[in-house]
């Protein structure tokens, strides 16, 4: 892989290097001719570019996992950075590196992420939800620490999900050291599972899509149907005080109907939840996006925070 990234590249640049395609969406132009819209992906983060004109054998040979020789000019378009397409190729074999070394990564190693997360397990002192709890997590580590947390928004590299969930942890222990009113088993569990249905939700961390799944139940069915399933496994009553309480917090995590709640938060520990995850998403979208920012200006606008953009101080 080349030394040079794709965010090492400056505005009105020349850019040449090797890439993952993240993505590749056919479109259509006011022309009625086919373009691909690429998002373009490697350890430093993604940009899209547009490949004009399109013919069907383009489309057919540029799909999202390949890796590409991108030749062209990075440009901003509305704000956002994106490259200005000269020439695109596919990767001879002998240039092909593994497509892992092309995909950001969580900044913590898997085995702190799975040590921390067992840690945490231990302090879920409610039997039924510790039961549930190891249950599911046993169906699904392998893919809950490599998975990302979402398709484009918040965490979406290798591992995101294990990351924003155990970094979740954190906050949710300096929650209840700071408001004894908090059932700390309870909340532990709730951040464990919250999203643990997008190991079936997302098809990976390499070119993430929605799965057939993902898209007709959506992670929060999913994660439910887990636990009831779970629960019938242990014999435990699925609408039993202790499983409804678990089940909400889950249910209600995104907050609010319109954002794909079935309910929303009757908890304390499903407000908690709830806020904790949105300030945990929020923080790791705004942090990203300012990394790629100089000193003195404006970001890009964030998609997932109202296409707000940031500013970045001048360094003292």
């Amino acid at each position: 892989m080349a030394d040079k990234q794709l965010y090492d590249y400056q505005n009105n640049e020349e850019v040449a290097l090797f890439v993952l395609v993240k993505g590749a969406e056919v479109r259509v132009a006011k022309n009625g001719k086919k373009f691909i819209a690429f998002t373009f992906q490697d350890t430093s983060g993604s940009i899209t570019g547009k490949f004009w004109d399109a013919s069907d054998a383009d489309i057919e040979l540029y799909q999202a996992g390949e890796i590409v020789f991108l030749s062209g000019k990075r440009e901003l378009y509305q704000g956002k950075p994106q490259i200005k397409i000269h020439k695109l190729r596919l990767a001879t074999p002998d240039e092909n590196e593994h497509v892992a070394d092309y995909l950001p990564k969580a900044p913590v190693s898997a085995s702190t992420l799975r040590e921390e997360l067992n840690q945490a397990i231990f302090e879920i002192t409610n039997a039924n939800w510790n039961r549930v709890v190891r249950w599911i997590m046993a169906r699904h580590q392998e893919e809950f620490l490599e998975y990302p947390a979402a398709k484009t928004n918040h965490h979406a590299f290798k591992g995101g999900l294990a990351y924003h969930t155990i970094t979740m942890l954190h906050l949710a222990k300096a929650a209840c050291d700071e408001y004894p009113e908090i059932k700390r088993p309870l909340l532990y569990a709730g951040v464990i599972l919250h999203d643990i249905g997008k190991t079936v939700e997302l098809t990976g961390p390499v070119a993430t899509q929605y799965t057939v799944a993902g898209n007709l139940l959506g992670h929060i069915v999913i994660v439910d149907e887990e636990i009831v399933r779970a629960c019938i496994a242990l014999k435990i009553d699925a609408a039993s005080e202790d499983m409804l309480l678990l089940r909400h917090v889950i249910l209600a995590h995104h907050g609010l109907r319109e954002y794909g709640s079935p309910v929303e938060p009757e908890l304390i520990e499903a407000e908690v939840l709830h806020q904790l995850d949105n300030f945990d998403a929020s923080m790791q979208m705004m942090t990203t996006t300012l990394r790629h920012t100089e000193p003195g200006g404006f970001s890009e606008r964030i998609f997932g925070m109202n296409n707000r953009n940031f500013y970045q101080p001048k360094e003292e």
